[in-house]
């Protein structure tokens, strides 16, 4: 299978697109909508992208692109997220490195979540970048490594450039997870055996009572609402898509829901069915 991912090889999302297929062709890109148009101009057969992470919240971005793009969600997985610090090998111990380095790159995300470890060595430096596994990238790649700095990345971004890694799950929370989905071109797209959740995108009309109907329809359905996200509607403000994840005992259910909720929304897709990911442990 050929697999798109945003980010770098070694990325989180690249460990998490080899967990679902280890023989997997991965193709890099730099920013999401190329993840999405690389799908669906066929050269890649799926693609794994973030859609929340249980500390920093969802990725507002992918809802939009799975709204705008004719793909679905075929599968959800969970990753469990392990900040290390990494740098070029070498250079003494790794104690000694560490009260040599001065500077530390990574996404914004990633130096957020190890703020602790920040605070345990006032001397580092935290520097945002574009990518967890690209600091690594950019440190392994660089003519003459420099001593004091690093990167926090994962283990896989490690392995994949060579780098070393001083320090591991310096993450401040463990309960640290992403949740990602596969995702294919809807003419191509399967419904997993057992499937047991639904994403669905809809907006209402803008008038009293509108979004509680409309929630009603699920809880009259019997199914468990798992998660409601809304985002702005492009040029018309103060207008929302509401994006719900919700889990179903039975599968014909998610027919029902569909058919009672083109009744009363003004816009609906079904994103996707699949059967609900449980934590790593």
């Amino acid at each position: 299978m050929r697999i798109a991912i945003q980010g770098e090889l070694g990325s989180f999302s690249h460990e998490a697109a080899i967990r679902r297929d280890g023989e997997a062709s991965i193709t890099s890109c730099a920013v999401s909508a190329e993840v999405f148009e690389a799908l669906l101009a066929g050269r890649v057969d799926a693609a794994v992208v973030p859609i929340e992470n249980s500390l920093a919240g969802p990725v507002a971005e992918h809802y939009d692109l799975l709204l705008a793009s004719a793909v679905t969600i075929e599968s959800e997985s969970m990753l469990r997220i392990r900040h290390n610090l990494v740098a070029a090998p070498g250079y003494g111990s790794d104690e000694s490195r560490i009260a040599r380095l001065r500077r530390v790159y990574s996404h914004p995300v990633a130096l957020a979540q190890c703020r602790r470890f920040f605070l345990q060595h006032p001397h580092l430096q935290a520097v945002p970048a574009y990518d967890t596994a690209g600091s690594v990238k950019r440190l392994m790649e660089s003519s003459l490594p420099a001593p004091e700095e690093a990167a926090i990345a994962s283990r896989q971004a490690a392995a994949e450039y060579g780098g070393q890694i001083l320090a591991g799950a310096i993450e401040d929370n463990p309960q640290n997870y992403t949740r990602f989905f596969l995702i294919r071109r809807s003419a191509e797209a399967r419904v997993s055996p057992g499937a047991d959740k639904v994403s669905v995108a809809f907006s209402v009309q803008n008038r009293p009572g509108s979004l509680v109907e409309v929630l009603m329809i699920f809880a009259e359905a019997g199914t468990n609402l798992t998660k409601i996200e809304s985002r702005p509607v492009q040029g018309q403000p103060w207008q929302y898509i509401f994006y719900v994840d919700y889990q179903l005992s039975a599968s014909a259910l998610a027919d029902v829901v569909m058919e009672r909720l083109g009744a009363h929304c003004s816009m609906v897709k079904d994103l996707g069915r699949y059967r609900t990911a449980e934590p790593p442990a």
